[in-house]
């Protein structure tokens, strides 16, 4: 019988079937001793063949190809990689400026990701009725600098009503990501979006000023009014790279890329080399500082603080 996985915790998985029926699965460990990387043999969004055994049990046959997956360094195990999600047409980077920060640095991760795995990516700024003066002016850089990178940037407010049409429209249809931090809202929107799904909202910490995690793991969710289908994951603190080379990251910044035929060196790794037109943009302002950390960051190996 072929499904799709919606949630998967360890060697138990939950899919949904053609019909709409939802199984409690087994996921045999022979997905686990094929060599793998990853943590998870078995993603949301996976299609997969599950049989019944004379017992009644239901297992996992088979996984099909994926036309794509994100993933990320495990928390855990750092040599192995956490799909996140498989088989999705987008993803939408929920960033917050206020309760709690985005850092751009986290942000450029994420999109850097979605570049390598060939995820279109989407960006909204939610909890629009919080932005003050100070909040208002980094949106306003932020969007510039995203929307010249290529990227759709979109506004949300779950209390005001704020761009919540825009983002039906987004999602209408698609299978769809939503990643970010926590606290930033995630199911908040899931529960505007479609509220016959009714998902748990947590706080954000006094301490630290914080999201609390409210989404232990992934999970697919069916938006019946939407035709539509959303990954909610579980918050993300850092997005460390796996599988790329140094030499490959540059091509993954847009803006960066659209300049590398103008570079002297057609290697240019963007750092020290003369006649590097990436170095030449950024010197003139074409280019946006922040991006450029980010990438000299990533280059570096270095780690992604939660700011």
């Amino acid at each position: 019988m072929h499904a799709r996985v919606i949630k998967s915790t360890g060697n138990r998985c939950q899919v949904r079937t053609e019909k709409g029926d939802l199984r409690a699965c087994r996921v045999p460990g022979k997905f686990r001793n094929q060599g793998l990387t990853t943590t998870n043999p078995v993603a949301v969004g996976d299609f997969v063949d599950v049989s019944q055994d004379g017992r009644g049990e239901w297992r996992v046959e088979h996984i099909h190809d994926r036309s794509n997956y994100l993933v990320r360094k495990s928390v855990n195990l750092s040599h192995q990689k956490h799909i996140i999600a498989s088989n999705i047409d987008q993803a939408i980077l929920v960033v917050t400026l206020e309760q709690p920060e985005t850092s751009t640095g986290f942000m450029d991760r994420f999109l850097v990701s979605c570049e390598a795995y060939d995820i279109p990516a989407v960006i909204l700024f939610n909890k629009w009725d919080l932005y003050e003066s100070a909040s208002l002016d980094e949106f306003a850089y932020r969007k510039a600098v995203y929307e010249a990178a290529g990227y759709k940037v979109l506004i949300s407010s779950v209390i005001s009503g704020e761009g919540m049409t825009e983002l039906k429209d987004v999602v209408y249809g698609k299978t769809s990501l939503l990643g970010g931090h926590s606290g930033v809202g995630k199911s908040s929107l899931i529960n505007v979006l479609d509220p016959t799904v009714d998902l748990r909202v947590g706080d954000i910490s006094t301490v630290h000023r914080k999201g609390q995690h409210t989404t232990t793991f992934a999970q697919m969710l069916f938006l019946d009014q939407l035709n539509a289908a959303i990954v909610d994951s579980p918050g993300i603190k850092g997005f460390g790279l796996v599988d790329m080379d140094a030499s490959e990251i540059g091509d993954y910044f847009p803006e960066f890329f659209a300049l590398k035929s103008q570079c002297r060196f057609h290697n240019c790794s963007h750092r020290n080399e003369p006649g590097c037109a990436v170095k030449q943009a950024l010197d003139s302002d074409e280019l946006p500082h922040t991006r450029y950390e980010s990438y000299r960051s990533m280059l570096e190996g270095e780690s992604d603080p939660y700011r």
